[in-house]
């Protein structure tokens, strides 16, 4: 799954993406209000880190527009500051979330889970339907109660399926939601993974609509 990251802090930021890349997200990492702005206009996001003081644009005013303009990707805010104003603002404003730096990385993946599950609807770290839930603690599908493992890119692209069941993903849907920039993507990247994820799940876990894309039973 993708993350936005912003920060402009250099050792925050270079040190954030190497351990959510390492707990197998792809993320993203841009440095000021601005930059946050464009990459989030871009889309394709499940969720944002966002500090508040930044160059250029402060992160408030990067929620505020974001919110304002209907986009309601799960927002956690990452700050020093520890004051109860800003903490009721960035609220009010659309965040998700609030966590004070110094934080410790495991709690900053839960928070990230619930936030995600939230916008999911769900309570639990469970989404999907009777036959095939996909547990977003564990990273593992369910499949008929049996669980299997999941490679990073497997379980980003059936959370983008399992989010949405019975609609229709094109492969440049999928693609923006497993792959961060400067990341490679060969033209057929997606079928190879969904033919190793049908191997794995069965042949109807994944269903190719022709000339569309691909769905998961609703």
């Amino acid at each position: 799954m993708r993350v936005l990251l912003v920060e402009d802090d250099e050792m925050i930021g270079r040190s954030l993406k190497q351990a959510l890349e390492g707990a197998g997200w792809s993320a993203d990492w841009v440095r000021d209000g601005e930059l946050a702005q464009s990459a989030l206009g871009d889309g394709g996001y499940t969720c944002v880190l966002l500090d508040l003081g930044l160059p250029r644009q402060d992160g408030t005013e990067v929620l505020r527009r974001a919110r304002e303009r209907g986009d309601a990707t799960p927002v956690l805010v990452l700050t020093a500051r520890d004051g109860l104003d800003d903490r009721i603002h960035s609220l009010d404003l659309g965040a998700d979330d609030y966590l004070l730096k110094p934080f410790e990385f495991r709690e900053l993946l839960a928070r990230m889970r619930a936030v995600v599950r939230r916008r999911d609807g769900a309570a639990h770290s469970l989404i999907g339907g009777s036959t095939m839930q996909l547990d977003l603690t564990t990273r593992e599908v369910l499949v008929d109660g049996v669980r299997e493992a999941l490679t990073a890119r497997e379980f980003a692209l059936l959370h983008a399926l399992l989010e949405r069941p019975g609609a229709i993903l094109s492969r440049e849907q999928l693609e923006n939601r497993i792959y961060g920039w400067g990341e490679e993507v060969t033209s057929n990247a997606i079928d190879v993974l969904i033919h190793g994820m049908r191997r794995k799940l069965g042949a109807e876990s994944i269903r190719n609509v022709r000339g569309l894309g691909w769905r998961v039973a609703a």
